[in-house]
């Protein structure tokens, strides 16, 4: 694993969180995956005001993540703006326009399903 195995997942997600929150994304929402799926550990779904938004939101956290852990992560959808996913292997961040994010209800997939009642009502 390299640079990355000194790295906790949750080291990882607090960091992502505050990246997020510095760059003013919207409606974070953190989803445990821990013994759910093996995609991951952590889940993170956040909207950002526009295209534009979105991407920096996603470039300034890649850049960050590099910059302060060492590594490296798979980046998806960054040309359009429309969706984002950053992906470091423990912990996978969803950067959406809120139409997007609307349409695709991804955080309803994953949630528990009292936690998506209570998102829905």
């Amino acid at each position: 694993m390299g640079a990355k195995s000194d790295v906790t997942s949750d080291a990882l997600l607090a960091r992502i969180l505050t990246s997020l929150d510095d760059d003013k994304a919207e409606d974070i929402v953190q989803i445990d995956l821990r013994g759910k799926t093996s995609i991951g550990d952590y889940m993170v779904v956040c909207s950002g005001r526009s295209s534009r938004q979105v991407a920096a939101i996603a470039e300034k956290l890649v850049a960050r993540l590099k910059d302060e852990f060492g590594i490296a992560v798979r980046v998806e959808g960054k040309d359009t703006g429309d969706w984002v996913l950053i992906d470091t292997g423990d912990v996978v961040v969803h950067v959406f326009r809120p139409e997007v994010r609307e349409f695709y209800q991804l955080e309803k997939m994953w949630m528990p399903a009292q936690a998506a009642g209570q998102a829905r009502g």
